[in-house]
């Protein structure tokens, strides 16, 4: 992936771990995990107000006092199938829900003929491909989207750690024994070696 310019950059720590968002004029373009790559803005510009108040709608979030974002989002070029399936998901699928990846295909209208780049595919697997690559992740919440039998992956942060952490924060799972709400990497399974 390439490095994206015209995006003010800014950075929290949270419970799995730093992510980094990033503005536009028009809204929240990114949330990645990890440092942000960097970018300027002038400091009254509409993306550093957009950025501040992301940064503090994720620390709220995180701070278990918000359950739905206000600031609006930038799809930038999204197209398509992709619009559509990331519109939805952002729209329809609450904290606490999760939906399966056919499921969000079914609610999104996708069928097998709408899959990006001719090939015809599952709607299911399409709906997986956009999770892969959703670029505003946790505001447009791809960790909610699950496979029919289970948790399905997440390319996000430490991966299906990552993802079981938030769905059980969110009251979508059920908590196990080792799960801590201080964050990923504090809780340690009985008799393992603490770092």
């Amino acid at each position: 992936m390439g490095f994206v310019t015209g995006l003010t950059w800014g950075c929290l720590d949270t419970p799995v771990g730093q992510v980094s968002v990033a503005c536009t004029d028009v809204g929240v373009a990114r949330v990645a995990y990890g440092l942000p790559p960097g970018g300027a803005t002038a400091p009254d510009s509409p993306a550093a107000a957009l950025l501040e108040a992301a940064v503090a709608e994720l620390g709220e979030y995180f701070g278990g006092r918000r359950k739905a974002f206000s600031v609006p989002v930038d799809l930038g070029s999204a197209r398509g199938s992709r619009r559509t399936v990331l519109s939805v998901l952002h729209d329809s699928v609450r904290f606490g829900e999760t939906i399966t990846y056919g499921g969000l295909a079914g609610r999104a209208g996708l069928d097998a003929a709408a899959a990006p780049g001719g090939a015809a595919s599952p709607p299911a697997r399409v709906v997986g491909q956009i999770m892969a690559s959703n670029p505003v992740a946790l505001i447009v919440p791809c960790h909610r989207v699950v496979a029919g039998t289970g948790l399905g992956g997440y390319s996000g942060g430490t991966g299906t750690d990552v993802k079981h952490w938030l769905l059980v924060f969110e009251g979508a799972l059920p908590a196990t024994l080792d799960w801590d709400p201080a964050g990923l990497g504090r809780a340690q399974p009985a008799g393992a070696p603490s770092a």
